[in-house]
């Protein structure tokens, strides 16, 4: 029998550039906020034409490992952004086909638990920023968009107070497959922005006492409740998440 070898991956010079680059940064050998060499240099230092480097920077400026800031002509390492990162999981969820029930579960899992914890590490400055989320829904003007913006905000408000960056990132590709939905759920259900309205009036008095119990009581109705909500809204729990 005759061997057979793989074929070797032959990479892009640019590609090579931006893992070696990237390496580096996640390593912590290069921090957050340091300057980058110029593409001119980078090009002396790998060898290479400064095409392959500019190709190279604008993949890493991509996956938000460097920027350029106002001001600078060189890269600078950069952190990426919370937001942006659960936006790629989000759309990957979407493309796996995910559904309204599948999302909505997933936060049956995640949030009660994660309230639970806000009781315990919540700063004040963390109660007051869940508190005016509250009362940023509640307000009896705010459009229905408005209404959604402030409902995330509540969770991602608790989900910050946790101050575990991994439970907050998990927590975020979620919320933002669940705002249509909800925007959906708000408009058609009369009922709806008070009930949510009651739910976090009673998870803002559990955090302030600082009850995880309760906190993990009353969060558990909160999200189960939303599916009551659909089924009112006539939102078929089976049908594909959309982005609106």
């Amino acid at each position: 029998m005759s061997v057979e070898f793989t074929p070797l991956l032959i990479e892009p010079a640019y590609r090579k550039v931006a893992v070696t680059i990237g390496d580096r940064i996640l390593s912590r050998a290069l921090r957050e906020g340091e300057r980058l060499p110029s593409e001119t240099e980078l090009a002396r230092q790998f060898g290479v034409n400064r095409s392959t480097v500019r190709e190279a920077l604008r993949e890493l400026e991509s996956r938000g490992l460097v920027q350029r800031r106002p001001g600078s002509k060189l890269m600078s390492v950069s952190r990426p952004h919370h937001q942006a990162v659960a936006a790629g999981v989000s759309h990957a969820l979407l493309l796996h086909d995910v559904t309204v029930r599948d999302v909505w579960e997933a936060l049956t899992i995640l949030e009660p638990p994660l309230a639970q914890v806000a009781a315990r590490t919540r700063t004040a400055a963390d109660l007051e920023c869940i508190t005016a989320a509250a009362d940023a829904f509640s307000a009896r003007r705010a459009s229905t968009a408005q209404a959604v913006h402030s409902c995330a905000g509540f969770f991602r408000c608790i989900g910050r107070a946790t101050h575990n960056p991994v439970l907050g990132l998990a927590q975020e590709p979620l919320l933002q497959l669940l705002e249509p939905s909800l925007g959906v759920m708000i408009d058609k259900v009369p009922q709806a922005r008070t009930r949510i309205a009651t739910a976090q009036r009673r998870l803002v008095e559990a955090l302030e006492r600082r009850e995880p119990g309760v906190a993990h009581q009353w969060m558990t109705r909160h999200i189960r409740d939303f599916s009551k909500g659909y089924e009112l809204a006539g939102i078929d729990l089976g049908v594909r998440v959309t982005t609106g």
